[in-house]
């Protein structure tokens, strides 16, 4: 009974130990795509020909994410401003000097949940990774 159950936690330890790097390193890899595609939709949306981040880049920003394996739905597009103004309209561009702020968030999607094995709580249901930024307008009249 005794060798029994020192394979069972052996065993779970074995598991946790082979795949939780690899859990780990997909988490790492989405977050860093999370925050590339920030920096590239604030270098568009703030140039001088836009000023805003519309909904047509968002839809082309969560499909370019979708190649990469994120639920398209389950993607968050936070747009602002630093002066309150909507950061997504595109008859209304932000001036120059005027920061978008922009935040795209995704689920974790029970992707920890393989560190039960050891004992650790993963994140809860609705926690989410997140890449975000400002930058500020270039846009002139």
């Amino acid at each position: 009974m005794k060798q029994l159950l020192v394979f069972v936690l052996f065993a779970a330890l074995f598991c946790w130990l082979m795949f939780s790097p690899i859990y780990k390193h997909v988490l790492v890899i989405r977050q860093a795509l999370l925050q590339q595609e920030v920096d590239y939709l604030l270098e568009v949306g703030a140039s001088g020909k836009y000023g805003y981040i519309d909904g047509e880049m968002v839809a082309e920003s969560r499909g370019r994410l979708s190649q990469y394996g994120f639920s398209a739905p389950l993607l968050d597009y936070e747009i602002s401003s630093t002066t309150g103004a909507e950061g997504d309209n595109a008859a209304i561009p932000l001036p120059r000097g005027t920061g978008i702020k922009l935040l795209i968030s995704y689920p974790y999607e029970n992707l920890l949940n393989i560190d039960r094995l050891i004992g650790l709580e993963p994140p809860s249901e609705d926690a989410r990774i997140a890449g975000g930024g400002m930058k500020m307008s270039e846009y002139v009249p």
